[in-house]
């Protein structure tokens, strides 16, 4: 009789991808939480099949320092729903990478101090105390400035360059306080005679040297 045979046919899963979803960067807060950023779209769905993405992901920076390029990794899953959800499987979104951008600081309390006049335009900057510093961070500051003259006058502007340093100074830029000045006022000067030789009234005239 006829041989009758019965082929059977397995119909694997199609794999879908996410796309449409990136890390935002983000400006160094000592955290290494991440946000992501846009609406994830599914791609390779077939036709006018019903299938939605699911989930909320969290996203961790694999370091807190300022750098470009750092590693993210998600914690947590994307899922898929919908009538005809079980036609596939989801690849999880990886590879991606964000950038930390320095913190800005300010600065309080910085003075410029007079000088004595002294030729040149160095200026001293005291009592300058950092604004916006994260807790637990080790950051300092210091430097001077530079006088716009460096002649004797009354409220000469002063351009702040104080710098910063610590194990924590990397993560941050600073803001130079503005609106600085300062007094240069006149140098004292001081005339050395030498020792005067014992005279009498018919010994010639004194002839004084001086430094």
């Amino acid at each position: 009789g006829d041989d009758t045979k019965t082929l059977v046919f397995t119909i694997g899963q199609k794999s879908l991808t996410i796309s449409s979803i990136s890390i935002a960067n983000k400006v160094y807060d000592r955290l290494n939480s991440a946000t992501i950023s846009g609406t994830p779209t599914l791609v390779g769905v077939y036709g006018s099949d019903v299938v939605t993405v699911t989930g909320s992901p969290t996203a961790t920076f694999n370091s807190i320092n300022v750098a470009n390029g750092i590693g993210v990794t998600l914690s947590g899953s994307y899922g898929l729903s919908g009538a005809d959800a079980a036609k596939y499987t989801l690849t999880q979104p990886s590879g991606f990478t964000a950038n930390i951008t320095p913190k800005a600081l300010t600065v309080t309390g910085a003075v410029a101090q007079n000088k004595v006049y002294n030729g040149n335009t160095t200026a001293t900057i005291t009592g300058a105390t950092l604004v916006g510093v994260e807790s637990g961070d080790a950051v300092t500051v210091s430097g001077g400035g530079t006088f716009a003259s460096a002649n004797v006058a009354n409220s000469i502007s002063v351009t702040a360059a104080l710098t910063l340093g610590g194990a924590q100074a990397g993560n941050y830029s600073l803001t130079q306080p503005t609106g600085l000045t300062a007094n240069i006022t006149q140098a004292s000067q001081t005339i050395t005679f030498g020792a005067l030789p014992a005279k009498t009234t018919a010994d010639a005239d004194f002839a004084p040297g001086a430094t």
